[in-house]
């Protein structure tokens, strides 16, 4: 089965402000919502990096951006040009108020379209008469190709044709980014995602962690989708926890929810696994399970981009969702159960890491996304 995770083309121009670094250091401390350790890239005024100063913490989102006049830091593959014009982008959505997690899907469609670079026409080798960050086609109404060769400009075309989506924020951010650009290539811009949440969250001090329908620096809370695009299955403590000293072989951690509790996707993905795991029929997993019952139970896994897996375990009854649907962020996939090898209802929450290759804590990796697990519900 393929994997579509793996994997432009209207309107007057108004003038852009340049937001600059608006905000001061102690402002940006004083929004921090969520303890950890995760570098964030500041810049100094002689415009070095202070990659220190957000080490013992994680942000979720300063007042204003960067200045993109400053000297920008590299990520990956992409070089400093590449992401002060990420950094361009971003301002651009601050200075119309767009929701954090637009400037999470622009930077990623940027990435796709054009590698984060200003192209101009390519001659031959061109894409039609695409032009700029986005590729963006004057033969379709976007402006002209001088005008789409001015990032600010292109970015806030892209903008005005996204928040007039309706339930934009609540789309994949490949299904986003498929209907502003409407490519050839719809399933591409996924994969884009986790490291366009590294550049908008490197650049602002945490913003792809905060509230992505927020235009104010805040943490997601009471089951929010993060600016990152992930949110939390249930709201419930962790009540169990991963690879413990008592229990080293536990792989997840589990969420004491209660029986019928709906359990909702963690990102948006295609889910491909949804079943009982020690009977076809799922007759065995129609019923409590007990400590010596083996197995997860009635259970899902969904893909979600960069290849990472979530897990949900002890589903009550048969899943809602089937092998190859795609899902988006918050969307009900079941409800919490005791089926399978359990002791009372609660959710095993699991996170396999491609680049790992092996189960990570969901805890520090949840947290990282700007949506904590463990809050009371």
């Amino acid at each position: 089965m393929s994997d579509p995770l793996l994997g432009g083309s209207g309107g007057v121009r108004q003038p852009a402000r340049r937001v600059g670094l608006a905000v001061a250091i102690l402002a940006a401390l004083a929004l921090l919502c969520c303890g950890g350790g995760v570098g964030s890239y500041l810049l100094t005024d002689d415009g070095g990096a202070n990659d220190n100063l957000f080490n013992s913490a994680f942000g979720c989102g300063e007042g204003g951006v960067v200045d993109a006049s400053k000297r920008m830091p590299s990520v990956g593959a992409y070089g400093e040009a590449q992401i002060r014009n990420a950094a361009i982008i971003v301002n651009v959505g601050s200075d119309l108020r767009v929701p954090f997690r637009g400037w999470v899907i622009a930077v990623a469609t940027a990435m796709q379209e054009s590698a984060l670079s200003n192209l101009a026409h390519l001659g031959a080798n061109n894409d039609h008469d695409s032009v700029g960050l986005f590729q963006q086609r004057p033969s379709q109404g976007w402006g002209s190709a001088k005008q789409l060769q001015d990032p600010e400009y292109a970015s806030r075309k892209f903008y005005e044709k996204l928040v007039a989506i309706e339930g934009w924020q609540q789309l994949a951010l490949t299904d986003a980014a498929q209907r502003v650009q409407i490519s050839a290539y719809p399933d591409a811009y996924a994969k884009h995602e986790p490291i366009a949440t590294q550049i908008v969250n490197l650049l602002t001090g945490g913003a792809a962690r905060a509230a992505g329908n927020s235009t104010t620096a805040r943490c997601a809370t009471d089951g929010e989708i993060a600016a990152s695009g992930w949110t939390v299955p249930v709201r419930a403590l962790v009540v169990s926890g991963f690879r413990t000293a008592e229990r080293p072989g536990h792989d997840g951690v589990d969420l004491g929810a209660g029986r019928h509790t709906p359990i909702r996707a963690a990102a948006a993905g295609q889910v491909i696994t949804s079943r009982c795991d020690v009977d076809p029929s799922g007759q065995l997993c129609n019923h409590d399970g007990s400590p010596s019952t083996p197995g997860c139970g009635w259970y899902v896994k969904i893909r979600h981009a960069g290849n990472f897996v979530t897990m949900y375990c002890h589903m009550i009854r048969r899943p809602k969702v089937r092998v190859g649907q795609m899902v988006n962020a918050g969307q009900e996939l079941g409800s919490v159960g005791t089926s399978g090898h359990s002791s009372g209802p609660h959710l095993h929450f699991e996170v396999y890491d491609p680049g790992k290759g092996d189960k990570i804590d969901p805890v520090a990796f949840m947290r990282d996304k700007g949506v904590p697990l463990g809050g009371n519900p």
